[in-house]
């Protein structure tokens, strides 16, 4: 038996080198050995995006994208398919925790200043990921069909009418009908089912490549390929396999246990997973008290809110988004790591961070002048992090940074 096991497996080498792959990206592949806690993240990520396919692949199997039938096929999936509740359940949280562990993905990427050279490709190609998660996170809003998803997608796409000339012809062309109808849901669906996941994985491949190119940065910015042995093997690494592997699984276990808690016994999160109103059919006639989109997008909503002018508010909006795929060009440090960073560094990070919360929190109030002058506040703050980067990263005086990783 051995000795058909391994002819297969050499027949399969000499057409598809299975154990060079493996190497290059897992046993060979030498990662900074002062890994903490803020690097779990990332492979949390890939898993949570396993449980969104998977799960997703099941729903539409029971799901039918028509304006009249859609939110009756989520009852269906709810109420008479065996285990069709978990399987909503694993997806709608699994979303949630997609946003949270990527927010906390890019949290690391800043403080550790992994956007910077030699790995401005992999910064862009996360962020790449970032701008399609949010594309496939809006159109998979609408496909639940309730009071929520129907006027929130109404909101967002009314934006696109802003744009001066063309904005009311491409907000026809998105919802290919002159108002959010079936028609509209069917094109989401087809966009959140096939085109982003393709895209999504395309640039996932991608980002992983360029890491593994590059090298994993570290919390001391040390580049350990720098330090090497007579066998070129990092004096500051560490195989990524059994050590990394053992600690993400580790990771991971964890991280079940607080997402399998929300899934069984806070499924709606409060509201902020699974919206009240969205529990009621959409309709076209029936305006919900308050609109607001899912809390990952609050933020930037507080930012379009903050601007009086809507035409203003959508390039604000856009421009939040923006100025994060720059990062890399704007940060002027000589140093990577907050750890040697300066004090001024350190307060525009802690004063980034929390604006975005607050802003975050606001998006999700019913405006009022109060908040709408604490949104505008709080936005400012927000640009100003990286307008003010190239200078004040450039001014301050920062520490040493040690030739080897100091664990």
């Amino acid at each position: 038996m051995k000795q058909i096991v391994d002819s297969v497996m050499d027949w399969v080498e000499v057409r598809m080198p299975v154990s060079k792959l493996y190497k290059e990206h897992m046993a060979d592949y030498y990662a900074p050995k002062n890994f903490n806690f803020w690097y779990y993240f990332g492979s949390l990520a890939l898993f949570v995006l396993v449980n969104q396919l998977l799960t997703g692949i099941w729903l539409t199997m029971y799901y039918t994208p028509s304006g009249g039938e859609a939110f009756n096929s989520i009852e269906y999936i709810m109420r008479d398919v065996e285990y069709g509740w978990l399987l909503r359940y694993l997806h709608s949280t699994g979303a949630t925790a997609f946003f949270v562990v990527i927010y906390l993905h890019m949290f690391r990427g800043m403080m550790y200043g992994s956007y910077k050279s030699p790995r401005e490709l992999v910064w862009l190609f996360g962020m790449g990921i970032y701008g399609v998660l949010m594309g496939e996170a809006f159109f998979g809003y609408l496909l639940p069909w309730g009071q929520m998803s129907y006027w929130g997608a109404q909101v967002i796409l009314s934006l696109v009418g802003a744009v001066p000339i063309v904005g009311d012809d491409i907000a026809l062309w998105v919802r290919g009908d002159y108002v959010i109808s079936g028609v509209t849901l069917n094109r989401f669906f087809a966009l959140h089912v096939v085109a982003l996941p393709i895209v999504l994985l395309g640039l996932i491949a991608m980002h992983l490549f360029a890491l593994h190119e590059v090298g994993s940065s570290n919390p001391d910015g040390v580049e350990i390929k720098e330090k090497k042995d007579s066998e070129g093997i990092p004096l500051d690494g560490i195989p990524f396999h059994p050590y990394y592997t053992v600690k993400d699984i580790m990771g991971v276990v964890v991280f079940l246990i607080v997402f399998c808690s929300v899934v069984f016994f806070f499924p709606s999160g409060g509201g902020l997973i699974l919206e009240g109103p969205n529990f009621e059919p959409s309709n076209a006639l029936k305006t919900p008290e308050h609109i607001a989109p899912v809390w990952y997008f609050t933020p930037y909503y507080s930012v379009l809110r903050a601007v009086p002018n809507k035409l203003g508010g959508v390039i604000a909006m856009g421009g939040a988004i923006a100025f994060l795929f720059v990062l890399p060009w704007l940060d002027r440090s000589p140093v990577k790591s907050i750890r040697y960073k300066g004090w001024m560094s350190k307060f525009a990070l802690t004063a980034f961070v929390v604006s975005f919360l607050i802003l975050g929190y606001l998006g999700t109030q019913a405006p009022t002048p109060g908040k709408t002058l604490a949104a505008q506040i709080f936005t400012i703050i927000y640009f100003l992090f990286f307008i003010l980067m190239p200078f004040y990263t450039t001014m301050e005086k920062t520490k040493p940074v040690p030739e080897r990783v100091t664990g």
